[in-house]
């Protein structure tokens, strides 16, 4: 069974539930305006949680790093930004070794972004977050705007 998690509509406030894994884009149940898509991955099920029909955005991060978290609330301001055009999953390498492994990632946080799977641009280390914002979207071209 697929996890079920709760998201405020940005647009009209409504709390919807979003499954981790979904064919399609989420959007609100009440106002039909896209929904912010962010989901913890781990080992046993990222495969399935990358799977998404847009780019995906993976933030491989820790809870003892400071610059992770200086980055976190940044990638949760691009997820809402983004919504409907981008997927964030949160891999906390502490908990997910073999995903770091399989990424090679050798410092946190790295920001991965996925397309059909593979990793179409790679950044290590944290950026300011207009900076961030600014890989992402150059990155998405024109799912970005």
């Amino acid at each position: 069974m697929t996890p079920v998690e709760t998201v405020a509509c940005p647009a009209c406030g409504t709390v919807n539930r979003l499954p981790a894994a979904a064919r399609g884009k989420p959007r609100c149940g009440r106002c039909k305006a896209p929904l912010p898509w962010i989901v913890d991955a781990t080992d046993a099920d990222f495969d399935v949680l990358a799977e998404a029909p847009v780019p995906v955005l993976v933030d491989l991060w820790a809870p003892w790093c400071g610059p992770c978290r200086l980055v976190g609330p940044a990638v949760g301001a691009l997820a809402t930004d983004l919504a409907g055009r981008l997927k964030v999953l949160k891999v906390n390498v502490d908990e997910a070794p073999a995903v770091a492994a399989r990424y090679q990632v050798q410092g946190i946080p790295t920001l991965l972004l996925l397309r059909d799977g593979h990793v179409a641009s790679r950044q290590v280390g944290a950026l300011p977050p207009a900076a961030l914002s600014d890989w992402v979207r150059s990155q998405l071209g024109g799912d970005a705007a």
